[in-house]
């Protein structure tokens, strides 16, 4: 008997059910209904959003020998619902996205079944173009979000640079007596940019390990206590950057307690530049390899999508002169590890249709008698978001001061726990006057003055 996960299953042919309607039925019936849904929506005025239109549901049958409004399809009898369409298409129109576009994306090409889908039973498509996610949702989640759409919506306009998931549509496939609820929303790890390390990060310690089962996927997906062991000095972005995600984190954390939801994650993909530049060199020395783990060499193109890059989302600006300028239009966030090494970030708020209800109440009741209360990821949203916050900003993202030391690392001169003899050489320094540095880490590049147009000169090795 084929293992099911929630409503995700196999059936004896090998391919993904949900509800027990396979995935191809499932994704010809979402091209069909949307096709339909976008197509009937742009004979409609363009208006002001009310407020009836939140609460709005538009139903179409697809019979499968076709009607006088439907085409005929090989998918089975099925009933389409679209949610507030008069609400997404202005969620849609506030982040750029034209209504041919989204129809391009969506129904030109199949879908693409993810692999990876993750323990919530849920199924993720992507679309060809890396534009657009997929999910299946449960009940009470559709619910949630129809309830959140009209808070949603004055977050959009008060701020439309935000971690938050982008929510472009809700829909509903009725099929078999079975209803599949799905939501679109913007693709935060792009297919075409090979994510080398992947964490799903909520700032609890409780339990929060990667299983054995899933370390052994080819990019699992690892959790917080994995990100203290592997990265314990975090991820080091400029100051600039720092703040500004900072900043954002907070204010969506905000909003989040405003609306008492909580148990969301942070979503956070890196992409070793420096380590895709050995792999290709590696692969070009040794003539290739079957099944090599090689960055895909297609440039990713630009997203149709306003404010849907993660340099976007923290309202910063790609800059800079040195080797990553060049991956500005990827849309990551560069930084560097404790390596010193150039590393692209991906990132974004995810789960976020949990609400404290009774039901959570009671799980963190139960988890407090057993664990430290302040631990456990399911908490109350106020104390949830604060720790949240926390821990992104102090353990996870840091304030990199010190580029020296990263350039350093970089170049392979010096080890962290090394100690060396320099020259610092400025307007205001005798480059003959040798500075013996002290002894730790920490002490060694934190000591160093922040003095543009500095020089760091190693014995026989001068850059």
């Amino acid at each position: 008997m084929k293992k099911t996960i929630g409503h995700r299953g196999v059936d004896p042919k090998g391919e993904t059910t949900y509800k027990k309607t396979t995935s191809s039925a499932l994704k010809g019936a979402i091209q069909l209904g949307i096709t339909h849904t976008v197509g009937s929506l742009s004979q409609k005025a363009e208006r002001d959003v009310l407020m009836q239109d939140f609460y709005v549901v538009e139903s179409i049958f697809f019979p499968s020998e076709g009607s006088n409004l439907t085409p005929a399809h090989h998918h089975g009898d099925f009933r389409f619902k679209t949610y507030a369409p008069i609400a997404f298409r202005y969620f849609r129109e506030l982040f750029g996205i034209r209504p041919d576009d989204y129809l391009y994306s969506l129904c030109n090409d199949p879908l693409i079944e993810l692999s990876n889908p993750g323990a919530s039973g849920s199924i993720f498509y992507v679309t060809s173009d890396d534009e657009f996610i997929i999910k299946t949702v449960q009940h009470k989640e559709a619910e949630f979000l129809q309830k959140l759409l009209p808070g949603y919506f004055m977050n959009l306009n008060q701020n439309k640079r935000t971690l938050l998931p982008k929510f472009y549509g809700l829909y509903c496939v009725q099929a078999g007596g079975k209803n599949i609820r799905i939501v679109v929303m913007n693709n935060l790890l792009p297919c075409s940019v090979p994510m080398h390390l992947k964490y799903d990060l909520k700032g609890s310690t409780c339990k929060r390990r990667a299983s054995p089962k899933e370390r052994e996927k080819r990019v699992p997906t690892f959790k917080d206590l994995d990100f203290i062991q592997d990265m314990p000095e975090g991820i080091q972005l400029e100051p600039d950057n720092y703040n500004a995600l900072s900043k954002t984190i907070q204010r969506d954390c905000l909003l989040l307690q405003s609306f008492k939801i909580m148990d969301y994650s942070l979503l956070v993909g890196i992409h070793n530049v420096d380590q895709a530049c050995r792999e290709r060199a590696g692969v070009v020395e040794g003539g290739g390899s079957e099944g090599a783990v090689t960055p895909d060499h297609r440039r990713p193109q630009a997203q149709k999508a306003l404010y849907s890059t993660a340099m976007e989302s923290i309202q910063g600006e790609a800059k800079g002169k040195g080797a990553l300028e060049t991956e500005d239009q990827w849309g990551g966030i560069p930084a560097r590890n404790s390596k010193g090494e150039r590393i692209l970030v991906y990132i974004g708020i995810i789960d976020i249709l949990q609400s404290y209800r009774f039901i959570k109440k009671i799980e963190h009741s139960w988890k407090a008698l057993v664990h430290d209360g302040d631990t456990v990821s399911v908490h109350r949203p106020g104390f949830y978001a604060e720790r949240f916050q926390r821990f992104m900003c102090n353990t996870v993202f840091k304030k990199a001061r010190k580029f020296i030391k990263l350039q350093l690392f970089q170049r392979g001169i010096v080890h962290p726990k090394m100690t060396i003899q320099s020259s610092v050489t400025h307007s205001h320094v005798d480059p003959k006057t040798f500075v013996h540095l002290p002894n730790t880490n920490e002490d060694i590049f934190e000591s160093w003055t922040e003095i543009s147009q500095v020089t760091i000169k190693i014995p026989l090795l001068v850059f």
